[in-house]
């Protein structure tokens, strides 16, 4: 098979966090019905780096996907029904990254889709790795133990439409009083997402649906 490249946001600067990062993610993935037609899932640190990874990639002649976080709800061009549509292959990520505004106001991440690239192989975790823990509670609930308290999470199921801060300070308050204590993105994200049930997950997340999906059908492709 032909090696596909999937950069993702995680693992910061150490070595070690990046192995867990990669695992987490290869775990998710296999569980999501991609054993045996993975792609090489790179860890990149930043956000800013799996973007300036996948750019090199692309400008290299490889094969390449990217998979950041959406940091906010995604940004729709005005008038485009696509979104609305069950046809996942008219969404536009792209769009997203280039429009997304920061807290001050400002162009966060002003970054140009790449010559030679394509909407279907970028990828939005919406709004952040740990939105998908919010759609299996059961999973958190088995990993903190005794005394996490499930009812400082969001019941909603749009777990798209919950703003990453309320995500982020919802999770160290249901966690907070646990044995492994506060929700911490070094110690335990990478830990979690190769235990939480990938169903469960695109059940509530579209955007992770369009994931697995278009990499799936990407992967046997080239089988």
């Amino acid at each position: 098979m032909k090696t596909v490249k999937l950069f993702v946001e995680g693992g910061g600067d150490r070595k070690s966090l990046r192995t867990e990062c990669r695992l987490g993610y290869n775990a998710f993935l296999q569980k999501s019905g991609l054993s045996g037609y993975m792609p090489r899932i790179v860890a990149s640190g930043s956000r800013n780096a799996a973007y300036s990874d996948y750019c090199t990639a692309i400008s290299n002649g490889e094969d390449a996907l990217l998979l950041v976080d959406s940091e906010s709800a995604v940004i729709i061009p005005m008038n485009d029904s696509t979104y609305e549509s069950e046809n996942i292959k008219m969404w536009k990520p792209w769009y997203h990254l280039l429009n997304r505004h920061g807290h001050t106001g400002e162009i966060a991440d002003p970054w140009e889709k790449p010559s030679g690239a394509s909407d279907e192989d970028c990828h939005l975790m919406v709004q952040s790795m740990e939105s998908w823990f919010l759609a299996d509670v059961a999973t958190l609930k088995d990993y903190y133990g005794q005394r996490f308290h499930e009812n400082s999470l969001p019941s909603r199921p749009d777990i798209e439409s919950i703003p990453k801060d309320t995500v982020m300070s919802c999770l160290k308050a249901a966690t907070r009083d646990t044995l492994k204590g506060s929700y911490d993105k070094g110690d335990h994200s990478f830990t979690i997402l190769a235990k939480v049930d990938p169903a469960k997950v695109m059940n509530k997340s579209p955007w992770t649906r369009r994931l697995v999906t278009l990499l799936s059908e990407k992967m046997r492709h080239l089988r």
